[in-house]
C-alpha cells in the first residue's frame, strides 16, 4: 500500500469508490463548493488532540499554535475542546479572541513584536508574553502596564533537533541560554512585569520521540535554574511545539507511546521537585494537530505527454499550497502524499508529474506520483497532510488566480468557512 493510500485509510474513508472527508464524498463537496478547495475534517482535528493528550502527563496542557492553520473555524474546534492558543502576531491574537479563546488562555511568541501589538495584547489581558529581545523588554516597560512575561531562550546545541532547527545555533529566536540570569534580573527591575517562567522552541517537524522529550528535559533543567535565580517556583514552563507528521514515504509517524513513556519518566522527577510546586506546563503543537485533518482538492484540467513524461495539469497549484510544491524552504523537494480522489483504488498506476496552472516550472506539486492510468480530465486529485501551512503560507496573489474555498466537515455536514474570491483575512484591523 502506498503512503498516500495508508494515510487516506488512517484519517478518511472511501465511499462508493472515491475519497470521502467526514463521510461526505469528495465529488459532492467539489460540486457544491467548486475547486480548488481545502477540506478539513473536524473529527480528525479532535482525534489528533485526544491522541496527544493521552500521551502527555496530566499536568501538561495543550495550546494550539494558530500559525499552523489560522482559519477561525479550525481554531474554534480546538478552543471548544479546551485548548489554549499560541499566537505570533497581533492579528493572530485577534483571530484567537474571535474564535472564543479567553485572553488569559493565549500566549504570544515571535521575534518581531511591535510596540503596537504589545499594547494591544497587554490591554486585553493576555495570559503571557514570551520575551525574545532586549527591545521587546524595553517596549513592554514603556507601556507601564502589568503583564506576565516568560523568557524564550535559545538552547545549546545539545537540545536542538527536527527537520528545521530553531535553536542550538545563532538565531533570531529568543535569548541565548547563557543570558538567562541577566534577562531574569532585567525583568525583575521593572516592578509591573511579572516573571512567569521559560519558553523553549528548538526545532520543528520532529518525528523522533527521544529528540522531542530530550528537548523537554532540557527546558525543565533551564526552568529549574530559573526557579533558583528567582528564589521560588516558576509559574509556567512552555516546552514548545515541533511535533511532526509523516509527509513522505521514508518518514515514520511520531511514536506517541514512546512519548508517553519518556514523558512519564521525566515528570516523575518534576512532581517531586519543589522548583515546580504549582507550575503549569504547556506544549504548543500546530502541524501535528491540524495537518492530517486537511486535504487540498483540485480538478484535472488536462493530461498530456511530453518527451516520454506524463503531465497532469490541475486547476490549483503552488499559489494555494506552496509547501506541497517544495518551495517553502525545502532543500530536497519530495512529493507530498497525492492520489486520484475520484478513483483512489483504481489501477494500474503509472508515474506522472502533477502540476498546477501557473506559468512557472516551480508550480510542480508532484514529480513522481503514481496515478491511475485511467486518470482523465474532470477527475479530482487530493493532496493529503494539508491541514497545516497550506493556504496561509502560500503566495495566493501570484498570477491572480481565484482563491480556493475552505470547508469544515462536521459529522457529515460541510460548512463553508472561507469563500472563493480575493484573499481577505476575516479579522478586525489592529487598532
Amino acid at each position: 500500500m502506498s503512503h498516500a493510500s495508508a494515510l487516506l485509510r488512517e484519517h478518511f474513508d472511501v465511499v462508493d469508490g472515491e475519497l470521502a472527508v467526514g463521510g461526505v464524498p469528495v465529488s459532492a463537496l467539489a460540486q457544491e463548493f467548486e475547486t480548488p478547495l481545502f477540506l478539513y475534517d473536524a473529527a480528525v482535528l479532535r482525534a489528533r488532540l485526544g491522541a496527544l493528550r493521552a500521551a502527555l502527563p496530566k499536568k501538561v496542557e495543550v495550546y494550539y499554535s494558530v500559525k499552523a492553520n489560522p482559519n477561525p473555524a479550525v481554531v474554534s474546534v480546538f478552543v471548544a475542546a479546551g485548548t489554549g492558543l499560541e499566537v505570533a502576531s497581533g492579528a493572530e491574537f485577534l483571530r484567537a479572541r474571535a474564535a472564543g479563546c479567553p485572553a488569559e488562555r493565549i500566549v504570544f511568541a515571535g521575534p518581531g513584536k511591535t510596540a503596537r501589538e504589545l499594547e494591544l495584547v497587554v490591554s486585553a489581558g493576555i495570559g503571557e508574553i514570551h520575551l525574545e529581545s532586549d527591545e521587546e523588554l524595553a517596549a513592554l516597560a514603556d507601556l507601564k502596564a502589568d503583564a506576565n512575561v516568560s523568557v524564550r531562550f535559545n538552547p545549546g546545541a545539545e537540545a536542538s533537533g527536527g527537520a528545521m532547527r530553531m535553536g542550538g545555533q545563532p538565531a533570531q529566536f529568543g535569548f541565548d541560554e547563557e543570558r538567562l540570569a541577566e534577562v531574569i534580573a532585567a525583568v525583575g527591575a521593572h516592578g509591573q512585569l511579572r516573571f512567569s517562567g521559560v519558553h523553549m522552541f528548538a526545532g520543528t517537524q520532529i518525528l523522533d520521540a527521544d529528540v522531542l522529550v530530550g528537548q523537554w528535559r532540557h527546558a525543565v533543567d533551564v526552568a529549574r535554574r530559573a526557579a533558583d535565580l528567582q528564589g521560588g517556583p516558576v509559574r509556567t514552563v512552555d516546552l514548545g511545539g515541533g511535533l511532526g507528521i509523516p509527509y513522505f514515504p521514508h518518514e515514520t509517524a511520531l511514536d506517541l507511546e514512546a512519548v508517553r513513556t519518556a514523558a512519564a519518566e521525566l515528570f516523575a522527577t518534576v512532581d517531586q521537585d519543589p522548583a515546580f510546586a504549582g507550575t503549569r506546563f504547556i506544549v504548543e503543537p500546530g502541524r501535528f494537530l491540524a495537518g492530517p485533518a486537511g486535504v487540498y482538492v483540485c480538478r484535472v484540467l488536462s493530461k498530456k505527454e511530453s518527451r516520454g513524461k506524463t503531465f497532469i495539469v490541475l486547476d490549483g497549484g503552488m499559489n494555494h499550497h506552496l509547501a506541497a510544491s517544495g518551495n517553502l524552504g525545502q532543500v530536497i523537494k519530495r512529493d507530498y502524499p497525492i492520489l486520484n480522489a475520484s478513483r483512489p483504488d483504481a489501477g494500474p498506476l503509472a508515474e506522472a508529474v502533477v502540476v498546477g496552472p501557473l506559468c512557472t516550472p516551480l508550480d510542480t506539486l508532484g514529480r513522481k506520483v503514481g496515478m491511475p492510468e485511467a486518470t482523465t480530465s474532470g477527475d479530482l486529485v487530493a493532496i493529503l497532510q494539508s491541514g497545516a501551512y497550506g493556504l496561509s503560507a502560500s503566495p495566493v496573489g501570484f498570477l491572480s488566480h481565484p482563491m480556493p474555498a475552505e470547508v469544515l466537515v462536521e459529522q457529515g455536514a460541510p460548512r463553508l468557512i472561507r469563500g472563493r474570491g480575493s484573499f481577505q483575512h476575516p479579522i478586525v484591523p489592529l487598532p
